[in-house]
């Protein structure tokens, strides 16, 4: 198996102090460098930045496909996380009260695929989807 690489990426957030709290002290992530336009944090062990971005005067409704019969946002990002990292996070999130676009579940049960995976939005409406595997042979098995 190839082994993957830590990915960048760079999302565009309105307010820098909501998503410094949302990402740091709710999601656990540490802070790397940053400036007045941007921080970064590390994701899991992925370089992820938050680039501010005035908030658009029209906001674009939350689009969706049809996933396992949930309603999964596009665009999205995230990361496959251990098992038990993934119930951690989904219990934190549950404790810290998050509103899930897709709560915590088990996707594709019994089927090649099967996931632990929830969908929850950040301060600026960026979706994000947390999945794990307790088999990651199945990550992308067809």
């Amino acid at each position: 198996m190839q082994k993957i690489n830590p990915f960048h990426l760079a999302v565009p957030v309105d307010n820098l102090d909501k998503a410094r709290h949302f990402y740091g002290e709710v999601l656990g992530c540490e802070e790397g460098r940053s400036s007045d336009h941007w921080i970064d944090f590390n994701l899991f062990g992925h370089q992820f930045v938050v680039h501010y971005k005035a908030k658009p005067e029209v906001e674009e409704a939350l689009q969706a496909n049809p996933v396992d019969g949930k309603n999964v946002p596009i665009p999205h990002f995230g990361v496959v996380l251990d098992w038990e990292t993934w119930e951690d996070l989904a219990s934190r999130m549950r404790a810290n009260g998050t509103t899930f676009v897709i709560e915590p579940y088990i996707r594709f049960k019994g089927e090649v695929g099967e996931q632990a995976t929830m969908f929850f939005l950040d301060p600026a409406g960026n979706a994000l989807e947390f999945k794990a595997f307790k088999d990651m042979g199945q990550l992308f098995a067809k």
